[in-house]
């Protein structure tokens, strides 16, 4: 599968030749340099690994550093293995760049980590109305209420709604419309909103 990595930047108001308003949001993705190239006969699939940005020397392991240093590349900030890539004449070190892969009006698929939102109360996390203040509650506004039953079946069900941590998790949004590329910033605009935070690690897939 087509694919590249790439940094949320944020969104903007793209505008296109019929005046239409656009909401966009903006990733730098790529360039990706390929660290390693996985085949049928040896591994038993097929697939590359690419990484993106780069990141110092010292913080990388010796063994790590040794290895990107025969491979003549910097150390990546991110490694990520895209399977079923197809590999044509493709080879350790080349890099993958966002204008190659994609064209305006290309439908693509965004993985990302949605923004961690810490502990929350039902009323945020599942939308929840609250409880009322009359005969006295003054204290249940924004309590769950009742979490099951009493003699039967004597315990809270499993997946029952309730506090807990929000957010930090892995979503893929699909069917999403390339509407501009800019090849030497390694720009793309990508209609609609994505998953995560600015300046969060994305992948863009073609569908």
């Amino acid at each position: 599968m087509l694919g590249i990595l790439g940094k949320k930047i944020g969104m903007t108001t793209y505008f296109e030749d019929s005046g239409d308003a656009v909401p966009c949001t903006v990733i730098e993705a790529g360039p990706c340099v390929i660290t390693q190239i996985k085949t049928k006969d040896k591994d038993g699939y097929e697939a590359i690994k690419v990484g993106f940005q780069t990141k110092k020397e010292k913080n990388v392991s010796k063994p790590q550093r040794k290895g990107y240093q025969d491979l003549k590349i910097a150390p990546p900030r991110y490694v990520k293995e895209l399977r079923d890539y197809p590999l044509a004449d493709l080879k350790v070190g080349d890099e993958i760049k966002v204008d190659v892969i994609f064209k305006i009006g290309d439908k693509v698929k965004v993985t990302g980590t949605s923004k961690g939102k810490g502990f929350q109360g039902v009323m945020k996390r599942h939308g929840f109305g609250g409880g009322v203040r009359t005969h006295g509650q003054s204290d249940r506004q924004r309590a769950p209420g009742s979490i099951g039953a009493s003699s039967y079946p004597s315990r809270v069900w499993k997946g029952q709604r309730m506090a807990g941590r929000m957010g930090g998790d892995q979503i893929t949004v699909r069917n999403l419309k390339v509407v501009k590329i800019i090849p030497d910033s390694n720009l793309i605009l990508i209609k609609g909103a994505v998953p995560g935070a600015n300046s969060g690690l994305v992948e863009i897939y073609k569908n």
